[in-house]
């Protein structure tokens, strides 16, 4: 009698489906783009893009790792469109000398495409997404360091002993996707990175950034765009109390205040009312007191404050991609080899994600990503696989809570 606990069997290997989501023509039409072609003789660019989504998925170590695994399945790995495994030298010359705007080109172009086969999932319509209450589309800007070592990466070193890259990123809160992002060195402080964060940010739209961003020049032109934003306010902030808003007592709104700039360079560089609110704020089970800016006046005081905490998703985000792909070790010492890593690694975000979104999957990523690692050369139907994991009980740790969805005072 048949086991019907045994997953439902395919012809094509987990890995084999998961790059099937890349369509045949991008990665060749890429590589002609940024010269990749050109670069690419005994080593073609479809082979360099799977072994880098590859090593991603099972945590390879080192360039004896992958290249070692993926010469004992070169079987299976000749079915996904030919490719072939690499030799130590040959993935390691590829990661230095090979455009990472390849990579960074590819991640966008799939995200393009997925959209394209299922407008749902990036617009955030469809499931249970973070905020899908709101009509209006919510940002959220940010960074996150990643650790490098400072002895043999001299390209990214920021202090006397330290080297670390940093990703600068734009978040959609509704489809959990980023929508936009900057790969470089931890050198550069973050405000200078915000005039391209949220340049592709429509009037209308709302966006949410720490004060490491805040540049009242760039808040203007937001005001100027039509975008509503919400940040906390530095704590040398010079102003004046134009109008003040009635707070009710014992409440966690402490006060709420329409201010002027009293800084000469501030108040030329953002002339208008600012809107700021002093509230208190739960932050890891506690409670703290934040200051909050923002240029919408209509608001209510806790939907400005409960869309700062928004923020908070970012970090969710940071930490799923942190814990669970390989951005801890790196198969280069290049700025190239990096960035490469970088951007395969949201590029296997995107597809898992993708694949949560088809499977209507209910746990959390990690676990997502567990049963993807755990079956990556078996012949296994990975949608039906997900299906029936997706529908018993999980922890749902990366979903957010029914009361989240909803805010006071938005119309």
């Amino acid at each position: 009698m048949k086991n019907k606990k045994l997953p439902t069997a395919c012809k094509l290997t987990v890995v084999r489906q998961l790059c099937n989501y890349i369509p045949n023509h991008l990665v060749p039409k890429l590589a002609r783009e940024t010269g990749v072609d050109e670069q690419a003789r005994t080593y073609d660019e479809w082979s360099h893009i799977v072994t880098l989504c590859y090593a991603q998925v099972t945590h390879s170590i080192g360039l004896n790792d992958v290249c070692d695994a993926l010469q004992l399945n070169s079987g299976p790995l000749s079915a996904i469109r030919g490719a072939t495994p690499p030799t130590r030298n040959n993935l390691s010359h590829a990661n230095k000398v090979r455009d990472p705007r390849m990579a960074e080109k590819l991640f966008w172009a799939v995200y393009e495409h997925l959209g394209e086969l299922s407008p749902n999932f990036v617009s955030g319509q469809a499931g249970r997404r973070f905020a899908r209450k709101f009509k209006r589309t919510i940002h959220v800007v940010d960074s996150t360091t990643i650790q490098l070592i400072a002895s043999c990466m001299d390209w990214a070193k920021h202090r006397r002993r330290k080297a670390a890259a940093k990703c600068h990123l734009r978040l959609d809160l509704q489809s959990f996707l980023p929508r936009f992002a900057i790969v470089d060195t931890a050198r550069e402080a973050d405000s200078k990175r915000a005039w391209e964060l949220c340049a592709g940010i429509k009037e209308g739209e709302i966006v949410i950034f720490d004060r490491a961003y805040v540049d009242f020049e760039h808040l203007w032109d937001l005001q100027l765009r039509g975008v509503w934003w919400v940040t906390r306010a530095k704590e040398n902030l010079q102003f004046e109390v134009v109008e003040k808003y009635p707070v009710k007592a014992g409440g966690k709104i402490v006060s709420d205040e329409l201010v002027g700039l009293k800084n000469a360079g501030s108040q030329k560089a953002y002339p208008e009312l600012l809107r700021r609110i002093v509230a208190w704020v739960e932050v890891d089970g506690k409670e703290r007191l934040m200051t909050f800016l923002t240029n919408h006046l209509t608001w209510s005081a806790e939907s400005v404050a409960e869309l700062y905490r928004c923020r908070w998703r970012i970090e969710v985000f940071f930490k799923q991609i942190k814990q669970t792909l390989q951005l801890a070790d790196f198969l280069g010492t290049s700025a190239n080899a990096v960035r490469w890593q970088v951007w395969t690694a949201l590029l296997v975000y995107l597809l898992l994600r993708y694949l949560a979104f088809l499977s209507d999957w209910s746990h959390s990523f990690s676990r997502l990503f567990a049963l993807v690692r755990t079956g990556l050369w078996r012949k296994w139907d990975l949608l039906k696989l997900l299906a029936r994991y997706g529908t018993a009980g999980g922890s749902f740790r990366y979903l957010g809570r029914p009361d989240q969805a909803f805010f006071p005072g938005f119309v």
